[in-house]
């Protein structure tokens, strides 16, 4: 049955594992690059003061991915970060050579010859990577999960890609796509790290720090209290998360993992603390589709372990909440368009604030009138049809469930 459950770690001052790959310097030359897209434009960090007040804290913020290179997600930082990183070692090169323009040059087409990059993905992610093959004059193979939204199919083989709905879960669709990389000499592109496969999840999370780069500009020194993410595999959670620690050290603000309890593979592994990966296994099945992913990335992993404080397992309709909120502003509040996953986190901690039932959740994250909340809402309506079914026809209502 959902419920929520929460695992809560003590605080580890200083730097326990190193984020000189996730810090100020690292992020600069990742914006850099993406701002050298003629389509780029920094998102927008809407600060929800009317929600603020109803809620009894001081300030909200959310970070709008929805406007991310017209693809209504921020997934496509860290795949073309990654895309760009690897062309930047093929070509003998640093990536701090490289921009848009040179790297669709017919020059640089003719160096590398024909390529074709590889990938699993619920729909955000592949369609990143398709979308950068496509403007690269490259191929692209996709592979999709058991259940995967027809809308998100059809946005990805409008970049050119060749794409599939399997009937395999996320996971074993990761493995077929190595499987396929190895045997055809393709390019793996994907944020699930394993022993022997680092270096390309590593550059989709220096990806990522593009939107937390932009968010601390925005920002504009003040300093956020609490941070909520959401997890699948945990890159992006971690190159968030990893961002504030280094940028705020011992000032970090406290960061909470939000997870679906159908998938909640960070969650299991933070609660077992034994030193090993706890996957999910079978169908997980949630409405959030972008975090159904079994087994954390080990890259990830190591950052969430060393700097979150704590992590979240939430009921389905958590989320489907959240996305009513940010549709529904409070006043003059702006309207954020926010789809399963990229609410996922805002839902989880609106709920815990809102519900009596969870204020021992509350007190535990520290929640008060002083505090200043930040979320990224990851995507928007990517799947517009079941986004309306949710918002619209109150698909997936409040449930009562058993709370801790």
């Amino acid at each position: 049955m959902e419920s929520f459950k929460i695992v809560t770690r003590s605080r580890r001052k200083g730097f326990p594992v190193s984020l000189d790959h996730l810090g100020l310097d690292s992020a600069k030359r990742a914006h850099r690059f993406h701002s050298s897209f003629p389509m780029y434009r920094e998102t927008p960090l809407v600060s929800l003061d009317g929600l603020a007040a109803r809620l009894g804290v001081a300030k909200v913020f959310v970070k709008d991915e929805s406007y991310r290179f017209g693809l209504n997600a921020f997934k496509v930082l860290g795949g073309s970060y990654a895309i760009g990183q690897w062309i930047a070692g093929k070509l003998g090169v640093s990536i701090d050579e490289l921009t848009f323009d040179r790297i669709v040059s017919p020059e640089v087409k003719k160096t590398l010859g024909d390529l074709t990059f590889i990938s699993a993905t619920d729909g955000n992610h592949g369609r990143g990577v398709a979308w950068t093959a496509n403007r690269l004059g490259q191929k692209s193979v996709i592979y999709m999960p058991k259940g995967s939204a027809a809308e998100r199919l059809a946005n990805i083989r409008a970049e050119g890609a060749d794409a599939s709905i399997t009937e395999l879960n996320y996971d074993d669709a990761v493995r077929l796509a190595n499987k396929h990389a190895e045997e055809r000499g393709w390019v793996m592109v994907q944020d699930t790290a394993w022993e022997g496969y680092e270096d390309i999840p590593n550059w989709i999370m220096q990806g990522y720090t593009t939107l937390a780069y932009e968010t601390w500009k925005q920002l504009d020194g003040t300093k956020p209290s609490h941070l909520f993410l959401q997890a699948g595999v945990g890159s992006f959670a971690a190159s968030v998360q990893g961002f504030f620690a280094a940028a705020l050290g011992d000032e970090r603000p406290i960061t909470t993992i939000v997870e679906p309890n159908a998938a909640d593979c960070v969650f299991r592994t933070a609660e077992a603390a034994d030193g090993k990966i706890h996957p999910v296994t079978g169908d997980m099945n949630t409405i959030m589709a972008g975090l159904a992913c079994g087994e954390p990335a080990t890259v990830a992993w190591k950052v969430l372990d060393a700097y979150a404080d704590h992590f979240v397992s939430a009921p389905d309709y958590a989320a489907a909440q959240g996305m009513r909120i940010l549709g529904n502003p409070v006043g003059t509040d702006a309207r954020v368009v926010s789809g399963e996953s990229g609410a996922a986190a805002f839902g989880v901690a609106t709920e815990i604030m809102r519900d009596p039932n969870l204020n021992d959740m509350k007190k535990k994250l520290g929640i008060d009138e002083k505090s200043v909340l930040l979320f990224v809402s990851t995507e928007g309506d990517t799947d517009r049809e079941n986004y309306r079914r949710i918002v619209w026809d109150g698909l997936y209502p409040k449930k009562e469930a058993p709370r801790c």
